[in-house]
């Protein structure tokens, strides 16, 4: 039951020992920053040598190595000199073994294949902490539910004890200005409080300021439909929209977002906050977005095969919205502009369609209501 006591893995009671990062792309690599910072701070708090280990893996060998010699990742947050106290791999087994704590950085169609790789090296008392917003295509399962099934199926404990043991971050999270210092708040959801509080103090900095809650639905949902209602926002930029426009959009995704959540058990709170208005307004607003980016440039006419070979890094938008429209049809939840979004990716209309498709709707009550 949420907010009912759960052990953390024994022997940690002040926090994780050694810190797993999978996943050496953008956020990745910031974060993993963030959980170095974070160790060296507590430890001059202390008065104490650093007594935690986080280590970055990522899957190029020859990329971690170059990482570890110049402690730059030079392909996604380049200019950023990464923490000494950060140990960068390409052993993934070296990475996982003895992790009181592995973060899941790597894309959400990416997890269930680098779950299924780690299983073997995975202390069974490990907690999951996922960073990925996205819903698995081909099943509509959040990456909570993703880890649970699969580390069910791939170790000697079963789903809901990894379900018990697995948390989600979520906010306002553009990698660069963390990697560059500047103040953000987020939130890390998880089973317990318990749970979740022994998480944010593993990743608290001068500069990253965790909350907690325990509702990791709504959060999961708030990160993963972002990233839809951030496509929409990038066409209408690429389409020279103006500012009403976008806060429109803005303001009825976050309408649709919270209906979903509601539906599958989410908390209202929850969508208001930092996992979803502050998320919402961060991805939908900025240049740096990876969704908005990739809605901009379908909305200046490029095809979706074009978008996906100038990206370097994936938008997640485009993989989820499918899998966040069928969530909806399922639960009865009306979505237009998540419809809108598949609708344009599917080619079934064309850039030029949004506006009317958004617009030209029955008038009824701005609220989250169906």
């Amino acid at each position: 039951m949420p907010g009912s006591p759960l052990p953390v893995p024994s022997g940690t009671a002040g926090g994780p020992r050694k810190i797993a990062v999978l996943g050496a792309g953008s956020w990745g690599t910031t974060f993993a920053k963030v959980l170095a910072d974070s160790a060296r701070a507590a430890a001059h708090a202390r008065h104490e040598p650093p007594a935690r280990t986080v280590v970055l893996w990522g899957r190029d060998a020859d990329a971690m190595g170059h990482v570890a010699r110049t402690h730059v990742n030079d392909r996604y947050v380049p200019g950023i000199r990464l923490p000494g106290l950060l140990q960068v791999t390409g052993d993934l087994a070296a990475a996982v073994h003895g992790a009181d704590l592995v973060v899941l950085a790597v894309p959400a169609q990416a997890l269930r294949a680098q779950l299924a790789a780690a299983a073997p090296h995975l202390d069974p008392e490990a907690v999951l902490l996922s960073l990925a917003k996205g819903l698995e295509r081909d099943t509509g399962l959040r990456m909570s539910e993703v880890v649970a099934e699969e580390l069910g199926r791939d170790t000697d404990r079963d789903a809901e004890h990894w379900r018990e043991r697995t948390c989600v971050l979520s906010g306002p999270n553009l990698a660069m200005e963390i990697a560059e210092e500047q103040p953000t708040a987020s939130v890390v959801a998880a089973p317990t409080t318990e749970l979740a509080s022994w998480v944010a103090h593993a990743c608290r900095t001068r500069y990253f300021r965790p909350y907690t809650n325990t509702d990791v639905v709504g959060t999961e949902i708030g990160g993963v439909v972002k990233n839809v209602i951030a496509l929409s926002v990038g066409i209408a930029d690429g389409r020279h929209f103006g500012e009403n426009s976008k806060a429109s959009i803005i303001t009825r995704g976050l309408a649709e977002t919270t209906r979903l959540a509601l539906a599958l058990g989410g908390r209202l709170e929850t969508l208001s906050g930092l996992a979803g208005m502050g998320d919402l307004v961060a991805t939908c607003s900025s240049p740096l977005s990876r969704n908005r980016t990739a809605g901009r440039l379908l909305g200046l006419g490029a095809t979706l095969a074009e978008v996906q070979e100038e990206m370097t890094q994936t938008a997640e938008g485009i993989k989820s919205a499918p899998a966040v429209l069928a969530l909806a049809r399922r639960h009865g939840v009306d979505m237009p502009i998540t419809e809108a979004v598949v609708a344009i990716l599917r080619e079934d209309i064309t850039v030029d369609d949004l506006a009317p498709l958004l617009l030209g709707r029955e008038i009824k009550s701005e609220g989250t209501t169906p």
